[in-house]
């Protein structure tokens, strides 16, 4: 496929990527073009980031999660409707899923995709060194993939002396970005915060683009993106078969679990589910007539008042999942929020959830577990026939709450690592844990969801 392309990456985090990619997004739509934005490894919240300037879901693409020609798959079903494709790249370039590897590294899918990358470097406080540490990131791989420069954090007058020795190296200077803290994001503990709340975020990435205009070179970008060689995609083999029969499932949505994959919910749809969206901060009950719920990750410790005290919702959650056996999925945020209990992270005070989960969780003040893992069914439990799992479920971890009962009926397995660790709620119906699940990685786990919600619709149907 002919797919005009590019990725942002940076040789650290903290570059200005996440900035530099919002920018771009909004000056390219501000030219009347239509990008399609992605993000390369497991992060949620950058593109939550991108959707706030276009209104279009931004995808994941991880090199961990899925073999190459589904990464090139799930990017193009999506590239192909678009005039570009923006990837922004995830911590350093060549930083992967261990210390000493670039598997699931920007690098990794910028080669698997074959895309021209844009290398920006904060190079603020350097002068003639930012020429050696480009230079080092070019040549550490013959192939690197990066096609231009664009420094950050620097003035024009730095910037239009460096200008000359960026592209004796053989890339392009494409401009660059003075100091502007009024254009930075802040950050919490599970990273930047949501767009939502940041006052005024569209009026403030529309001004950033107007900088980005300023200092940088984006017809240069554009050519760059339109040189991108042709992407070789194959159709997917590995799809399951729809579910036979009509399935609505139930989606936790709001400030307090906002973390999902899109490509689990096209997934999803894909089998033929219709897909309910519900807020259990808001909404009185769970909606009528589904036979499924889902409960992503995102931020329930700040909303914990507002979710204690919809009583209404807590009760409707425990009667659906709990009493009724509705087949659900929770993940992480949703896994504490189906707790009999949550402490906030002053720790003064326990606040009452769902009780689904006979557990409590508390703040532990530290990351518990952090990174990719892989999740395979516990020998010794009954469970394991629940899912068939064949080849075992990938997933990633991000929490600095703990739970007084992880689960047990799946081992975490970390790659390159002899670490591992019992985890997840499995009963008959249920999955839940603080493992994200990412379903490409093992799509007939999808598919027996479905099914399961599937054959509880049946049941509803007799009742």
């Amino acid at each position: 496929m002919e797919i005009p392309r590019i990725m942002i990456a940076a040789g650290s985090s903290g570059s200005g990527k996440t900035t530099i990619t919002c920018g771009l997004l909004q000056a390219l739509k501000n030219r009347g073009l239509s990008a399609a934005s992605f993000k390369c490894g497991p992060d949620y919240i950058d593109p939550a980031f991108h959707k706030t300037i276009f209104g279009t879901p931004s995808k994941n693409l991880d090199t961990f999660f899925t073999d190459h020609c589904t990464v090139r798959y799930l990017m193009a079903e999506t590239a192909v409707h678009a005039d570009i494709s923006v990837i922004e790249g995830v911590m350093g370039y060549y930083d992967g899923a261990g210390i000493k590897t670039y598997m699931a590294s920007s690098y990794e899918l910028a080669d698997v995709t074959n895309t021209p990358v844009i290398f920006i470097v904060n190079a603020h406080g350097m002068g003639l060194s930012v020429i050696p540490y480009i230079k080092g990131f070019l040549e550490y791989k013959t192939n690197s993939g990066i096609k231009a420069v664009i420094l950050n954090g620097v003035s024009g007058m730095v910037y239009n002396e460096l200008k000359p020795l960026i592209e004796e190296l053989g890339v392009t200077a494409a401009g660059y970005l003075p100091k502007m803290p009024e254009y930075q994001f802040e950050s919490r503990h599970l990273g930047l915060v949501m767009p939502g709340e940041i006052q005024n975020i569209k009026e403030k990435i529309k001004g950033l683009a107007l900088k980005i205009e300023e200092y940088i070179n984006i017809d240069k970008i554009l050519s760059i993106a339109k040189s991108a060689p042709h992407m070789e995609v194959q159709p997917l083999e590995i799809l399951p078969a729809c579910i036979p029969g009509k399935v609505r499932i139930g989606v936790a949505m709001d400030e307090a679990f906002c973390f999902y994959y899109e490509d689990n919910l096209r997934l999803l749809k894909k089998l033929g589910a219709e897909l309910v969206y519900f807020s259990p901060m808001y909404d009185k009950e769970l909606p009528e007539d589904i036979h499924g719920c889902i409960f992503g990750g995102g931020y329930p410790e700040l909303y914990l008042g507002t979710l204690n005290s919809n009583t209404t919702m807590l009760n409707s959650v425990k009667k659906a999942l709990a009493d009724k056996k509705m087949p659900y999925i929770a993940e992480c945020g949703g896994f504490l929020y189906l707790h009999e209990s949550m402490e906030d992270i002053k720790k003064h005070h326990n606040y009452k959830l769902a009780g689904v989960i006979p557990a409590s969780a508390s703040y532990k003040g530290k990351l518990q577990h952090f990174g990719y893992i892989t999740l395979s069914p516990a020998e010794y439990t009954g469970s394991r026939s629940s899912y068939k799992m064949a080849g075992g479920l990938k997933a990633h971890e991000f929490h600095y709450y703990g739970s007084t009962d992880n689960g047990n009926s799946f081992i975490a397995r970390k790659p390159f690592r002899s670490i591992e660790w019992e985890c997840i709620h499995q009963q008959k119906q249920g999955f839940a844990g603080f493992p994200h699940l990412y379903f490409y990685s093992n799509p007939d786990f999808a598919r027996e969801f479905a099914e399961k919600c599937f054959a509880y619709s049946l049941l509803c149907n007799d009742s």
